[in-house]
């Protein structure tokens, strides 16, 4: 379930906009994001995820000026994991969602937002 918002029905009913919400809910569905765009990741979470990559970038035995480096690099892979805008589109891995975002925006000219999704999944563990 995803919510796209757009700033006329116009554009809602035109057929690029109806194509860009699926492939966005099958691209949520594929690649199992936990966040929208890098900006909605929690303060904890990122400062939990920073604290586990120094750590692995000390246990590799890297010095401690290349470290923060090392943790800022490994936090985009981090986003283009979990951060819907950031991932690689599953049709076309040289474009992101955000990609997709902004052509559909010049093709619209219009504002277009991906505000929120929820993914369920049958099967799925409780707990």
């Amino acid at each position: 379930l995803v919510e796209v918002n757009c700033e006329t029905d116009f554009v809602a009913r035109t057929e690029d906009f109806r194509t860009f919400c699926e492939e966005v809910a099958m691209q949520i569905a594929a690649m199992r994001p936990r966040w929208v765009a890098p900006e909605d990741v929690p303060a904890e979470a990122l400062e939990r995820e920073r604290e586990i990559l120094r750590e692995q970038a000390l246990a590799e035995g890297k010095p401690a000026q290349v470290v923060d480096k090392m943790v800022e690099g490994r936090l985009r892979k981090f986003y283009e994991e979990n951060c819907l805008l950031k991932q690689p589109y599953i049709r076309n891995d040289s474009q992101t969602i955000e990609d997709l975002l902004n052509d559909l925006m010049a093709k619209t000219g219009e504002k277009v937002a991906i505000r929120r999704f929820v993914r369920y999944q049958v099967g799925e563990e409780i707990g």
